[in-house]
Parts: C-alpha cells; structure tokens; sequence
C-alpha cells in the first residue's frame, strides 16, 4: 500500500485523518509488533508497547468516548502526563473527528480555568489531580476512564471519521515569550506535510531511530518530534512522566539510548552542568528550539558528548520547524537554512524584503500554515496572509541563505536609532563561566529612554560575582551601546506556559527583586 507520505507535493486525497497516516497504517505496512513506545516509570517501572499495543488502546478509547457522544469537531483538552494513555487519548480524539487541546497539566489552576473556559471544550481528559478542580463537569481521568468500562472485545470497533485535509486537528498554544498565550488552529494536512519536508528530510527520520525529548507531548514541537515523526517511520519514542531534570534525562539516554535527543537551550546548560562522566554515544543527532540556542552551549555541548546540536526555528503558526542547521553541518549560532518545501523572507514593517545581513520581520510560506487564532480575528488578518505567515520573530539572512534569530519584534530593542538584538547580549553573558542563565530586555529610564537590563542566575548560587565584573567581561566582547545599565541577580527566572523564560513579567517594576522575579 502506497502511504500518504510517499505521495509528492499536495498529492493526497479528499481525506485524510492522521489517527491513521501516524498509527493505524503502520499494522497494514507489517510494523504493528514493533515497539512504538518505552514508558519509563520511576514509580511502575518500564514498560514496551507496540504499534498493535497501542492501535488497540485507541481503539478502546475511540469507542468509549463514541458512546459518551464526542461528535467531529468537538474539541477535547488533554492535559495529562506523557505515557501510553496520553497517546492513546491523543489518537481516539482525532479517530472519531474531533479535535486536540493540548494544555500543559502543571499550569495553576487559574489560568487553566481560563483555558477551559476559552477553548470550550466538550470533554478533557487528565489525570493530573490539578486539572481536576478546573473541569470537573466533564472530567475524564484516563487511567480510570478506561479500566472502569467494557473490555475492547465487548465494544464495536468505531470506524476512522473521514476528515478533510483542512479540517482542524489540533489546537496549538503560541508559544511567545509575553502575554496570554491564544490558540492556533492546525490542519490534519499540516502534520502530514511538516513530517513529510523535516522529519523525513532533513532529520532522515528512519525505523531504528529512537527518539527522546526534554519538553513533554503537549507541547508542539514534542508532539511532532517524540510522537508524530517516530510513529510515522515505525520508530520507537521514549516517554517518561515525572518531572524533567538533567540527571532523570541522562539516565534515561545511557538506559534507553536514543538515537535522537530533542533538546532546549535552558536544559542543554542543566545537562552541561552534571558532574562526572555520561555516555550519550547513541546519539546521532540531537535538536534544539523554542529559544535561540546561544553559541557557546553549541560548542560545550559538542565537546562534552559528541553530539552537534541541530538549532532550528518553528512556530505554533507554521505548526513546526522551517528553518533548521543540517546534521553534520550545523553552524552555530545560526538557525540554518530552510527547510525544502517553505519559503522564507525577511521584510521591513511594511513588508518589504531587506537586503541580506540586515535585520528584518520573518515571513514564511507552506502548506503547514494554521488557519488562524482562536477568537483574534484582528490579529488573524495582520498574521495569515494569504499563504503566508507574517511573525513577530525578527531574522537576518546571509548571502548564503542561512538566517541568523535576533529575537521577538517587541523583545528588539532600539538603542540609541540603532537596533539591538537581546539574543547577542545574552549569548556574550552567557560565555562567563559562572552563568548559568540570562535574559535582556529593555527597561525605560527616568528620561523615558528603552535601555537595556540583563538578569542572571549563576551556576553556583551565593558565588561571589559582581555586577562590575560582569559589566567589565560585557565591555570586552560587546559595542559599548549593547552593554546593559544594569544586571541583577535572580535564582529562578519567570516562566511562560511552554517554561520559557517570561520577558514581560521581567519588564515590569514588580518583577525586579533581585531575589526571586516571579
């Protein structure tokens, strides 16, 4: 059988639901008894599943929430931990038509409620105890869910809702470093094609690969990365739910060895910082997005494991990555080149392309484009148009095509009638030894004037660094105009819903304390 990922360009049918592009066609393609899952539980131990394993579970799941009435295009919140049962959730929702909301379960209750409240959602399905309070009405615990109903043999096996191309699939969160996050509406085609043009592409995604990833399933670039692009070559994806930390990762790549490591700047530093000896030998390739990946980590990393790190460029919009570094050519400090099959420009605010080495708006063209945002019709029309994607991310291109971040539109900061990009202060604080971890954003002055501020959180807390030091180290790597006014001292930084570090919370006076900014 010919799969819709050997079918070139906008080659598919009339219909098309991933449950079946992702799982269900690879029984018929002989990898149903192949290992799809290893879920890695401190307190249950391991466990395998294969593509029949989990194909089955859907299918209970599917008929379950079939009889509970879940119709197409309802829309179904998973906020769950990552393991058997989320995937499981994740497949029957589409199955039966309906549509994704991946809500990160350790959220505050609060501004889960609002998400609730926001995405009206018919069902949700968790069994983080959190989540519980916000969604009683129409609470679904997984693990009881299904071991409190009929055996899969007692229920007539729903059969796949066929949806369109275009019809909605998952509702993805933005993921900016301020503000509220909004949903962004995907397409069942945009997996497809995203899969198709990276994973099989670039990162040459095969069967024997075996993938793990530091940001959990809910969260875009994980859902492609550790589920969607494994699962659609027959590979195995290495799922763990407790909370992530170095030492519980390198543990889990010398138990488990991976072959692809799907990474974020913030943890590359925490895997850096672990003492003693770690073998990551397994490692062919390990990814890095979500923020800018600063050159000095690309470097460490290198030489510490032996591991280049691949630095790329997605967003909720675009739904995944469309700039990406090469394996075996990556050149740090940059995002690399586009991904065949996206355009990319880069543009002034009015949307005319600038001339390479300056600094300009992205703008990206592909048939992953999100249909819009959620409730934002406004915002919507300035974002999409037409083909393309209009980003808040400010970029420059080189002659030879690679493009270099320099940051958000609103983080960039004009010093002085010249703009500076926060990106290139924090990766010259963090080639001091004794950063573990920085940010810049610009703060007005008494005058009114934007300057900038830098925070940092030193490997070693209570070490005895001065901000005159670290001003005196800036002085010597950076243009006088760049340097921060003022650097403070944090333990911990702020945190968006997708833990990056929270830049407006930084901006505001209340969010100065050099002891703790949250």
């Amino acid at each position: 059988m010919t799969s819709e990922f050997e079918k070139s360009g906008d080659a598919v049918s009339d219909t098309l639901n991933i449950a079946n592009t992702f799982l269900f066609d690879r029984l018929p393609a002989g990898q149903g008894t192949r290992v799809a899952l290893v879920v890695d539980d401190e307190a249950h131990g391991v466990s395998e599943y294969s593509y029949a394993d989990v194909a089955a579970r859907t299918e209970l799941l599917a008929a379950l929430l079939s009889a509970r009435g879940l119709l197409p295009e309802n829309r179904v919140i998973l906020a769950a931990q990552d393991g058997l049962d989320f995937v499981a959730a994740f497949f029957a929702i589409l199955k039966l038509g309906a549509v994704v909301v991946m809500v990160n379960p350790e959220l505050p209750e609060d501004e889960l409620d609002v998400l609730f409240g926001y995405t009206r959602a018919r069902l949700a399905f968790t069994d983080h105890p959190s989540v519980a309070a916000a969604a009683e009405r129409a609470l679904l615990c997984l693990g009881a869910f299904t071991s409190a109903h009929a055996k899969p043999d007692e229920l007539a096996v729903v059969p796949t809702f066929p949806t369109h191309p275009d019809d909605p699939a998952i509702w993805l969160f933005s993921g900016g470093t301020s503000g509220r996050p909004k949903a962004v509406v995907q397409t069942h085609y945009a997996f497809l094609n995203t899969t198709r043009l990276y994973a099989h592409g670039v990162l040459g995604y095969h069967e024997d690969d075996i993938t793990l990833s530091v940001p959990k399933l809910f969260f875009g670039y994980a859902t492609g990365s550790n589920l969607l692009f494994p699962f659609s070559v027959g590979a195995r994806a290495v799922l763990f739910p407790e909370k992530v930390t170095a030492e519980r990762v390198a543990t889990l790549i010398e138990r488990h060895r991976p072959t692809i490591l799907i990474n974020v700047p913030t943890f590359v530093g925490r895997l850096l910082d672990l003492p003693g000896d770690r073998d990551f030998s397994s490692l062919r390739v390990s990814t890095s997005a979500g923020e800018a990946l600063p050159e000095p980590l690309f470097h460490r990393f290198r030489e510490r494991f032996g591991v280049e790190l691949l630095d790329g460029l997605g967003t909720a919009e675009m739904w995944h990555i469309f700039l990406s570094n090469r394996p075996g050519r990556a050149i740090p400090g940059t995002l690399g080149e586009v991904v065949p099959g996206f355009e990319v420009l880069v543009c002034d605010d009015a949307g005319n392309p600038v001339p390479d080495g300056e600094v300009g708006f992205l703008r990206v063209k592909g048939r992953s484009r999100a249909l819009g945002y959620v409730h934002a019709h406004a915002r919507s029309c300035a974002a999409f148009l037409g083909p393309w994607y209009v980003s808040e991310d400010m970029v420059s291109r080189s002659p030879e095509g690679v493009f270099t971040y320099c940051g958000r539109g609103d983080d960039m900061l004009k010093i002085g009638g010249r703009w500076v990009a926060p990106r290139d202060v924090e990766a010259a604080l963090a080639a001091h030894p004794d950063v573990a971890e920085c940010a810049v954003v610009g703060v007005k002055d008494d005058a009114g004037l934007v300057k900038p501020w830098a925070w940092v959180r030193l490997r070693e807390a209570g070490r005895a660094v001065t901000e005159r030091e670290l001003l005196d180290f800036l002085h010597t790597r950076l243009p006088a105009f760049k340097v921060p006014r003022h650097i403070e001292f944090v333990d911990q930084f702020p945190r968006t819903h997708l833990n990056k570090i929270d830049r407006g919370r930084l901006r505001r006076a209340d969010a100065r304390s050099p002891k703790d900014p949250s």
